[in-house]
Order: structure tokens, then C-alpha cells, then sequence
């Protein structure tokens, strides 16, 4: 089962960041396994990293139109609790998989009929970004996607940062929040005071929704 509130740490990539995610309160943390991605990382390291924290948070593994074998091989060598799909798969695709989250990408709607088709353990929205998947540091209209945090376990992400996460979580009114590139100081690299400010105001947000 997820935590509430999830409040999740993303491409995360050396144990440094792991650890101090831990520490300051975040409930889960984000490995990307996205081979084009600026926050890659190999299955090999992110086992080691999940190695020192097993037990002491909730891993979540990335992945964008994968192999099913992949993605399977994948989850049994870092020991995944989670699966985070942010491409084009389909609900027989995510159907494979007992323990996944899917994300929409959020451009002017949502829709209802498509999500619905999914049986997940949550539902992620992030910006759309043309031929982006995620990381993109830009916001969406998150007033979208309360009517929806009725229904499913929602996370938000896309452009959230220590100054705007709680005006999302007011709106949003969501399961959960998922940040990555809002505490970094480059890709892969967390800013460890955004982290903690990030993870403080999120929970102060959460204790008034």
C-alpha cells in the first residue's frame, strides 16, 4: 500500500540523495529507468542504492514504453515496490502488473473514459510536453484534476517546487506529490535544502486538505 500522503523524491541517481530524501521525511523515492533520460540510471546502481534504504521507504521505478521482460527483470534486481509507466501503455500493458501507477499528461483535459480503463494503485498527472516524458519543470492547471482525487489515488507533478506545492496540494487536493527537477541543481543532483522545504511545505499542505 501506498503512504499517505505520498510525497515522493524522483530521479533520484547516488545514494547521497537517497539517504537525505529519507531523512527529511519524503515517503518515497523515484528511480528512472528511461535510457534517454538526463536522470538515467542503471538497474545495477539503483540495486546498490536501494540496498542501504530498504525497509525505510517506498521505491518507485520509472519506465517509458518498456518490455514487458524489461521492466519485469528490472523490478526483481532492484527490488521495486512500485511501477511508474509515463508512456503510451495500454491498460492489457499495466494489467501485467500488481503494484503499478500510470501517468497522464496533462495538456487542456482530462479524460475520464481513458483513465477509468486502467486498474492501478494510483494515477499520476504531469504537463504535457511534446515528445517529453515528465522532467520538464513546467506546471499545468492542477484545479483539473480535483474532481478526480474523488475517485482515485492521485499524484501531481510537472513544475512543482518548495514555493508553489502547496497551492497545488489546495487545489489539487491530491493522494500525493512528485517532484524532480524542481529540488535539483542539475538533473540527477538534488538541492538538499529544496528537499527539505519541499517535503515541510508539502506536509503542512496535506494537514489542512
Amino acid at each position: 500500500m501506498l503512504q499517505y500522503p505520498l510525497i515522493k523524491i524522483c530521479g533520484i541517481t547516488n545514494i547521497l540523495d537517497a539517504l537525505h530524501a529519507v531523512n527529511a521525511g519524503a515517503t518515497a523515492i523515484g528511480f528512472n529507468f528511461y535510457s534517454k533520460s538526463k536522470r538515467y540510471i542503471s538497474p545495477n546502481n539503483a540495486r546498490d542504492i536501494a540496498d542501504k534504504i530498504r525497509n525505510r521507504i517506498t521505491i518507485i521505478g520509472l519506465f517509458v514504453n518498456e518490455q514487458i521482460s524489461v521492466v519485469q527483470e528490472i523490478q526483481n534486481t532492484v527490488g521495486l515496490h512500485y511501477l511508474q509507466f509515463h508512456g503510451d501503455e495500454t491498460p492489457k500493458y499495466v494489467s501485467r502488473f500488481s503494484s503499478a501507477i500510470k501517468v497522464f499528461r496533462v495538456n487542456n483535459n482530462i479524460e475520464d473514459e481513458l483513465i477509468s480503463q486502467y486498474s492501478t494503485d494510483a494515477i499520476l498527472f504531469d504537463t504535457f510536453s511534446e515528445g517529453e516524458f515528465g522532467g520538464t519543470g513546467r506546471t499545468f492547471n492542477w484545479k483539473l484534476t480535483e474532481p478526480f482525487s474523488k475517485k482515485y489515488s492521485v499524484i501531481i507533478a510537472g513544475g512543482l517546487n518548495p514555493e508553489n506545492v502547496q497551492g497545488a496540494i489546495r487545489n489539487a487536493k491530491p493522494f500525493g506529490v512528485d517532484v524532480s527537477s524542481g529540488v535539483e541543481i542539475k538533473p540527477g543532483v538534488k538541492d538538499k535544502i529544496k528537499v527539505t522545504s519541499f517535503i515541510n511545505e508539502a506536509l503542512t499542505a496535506f494537514e489542512t486538505i
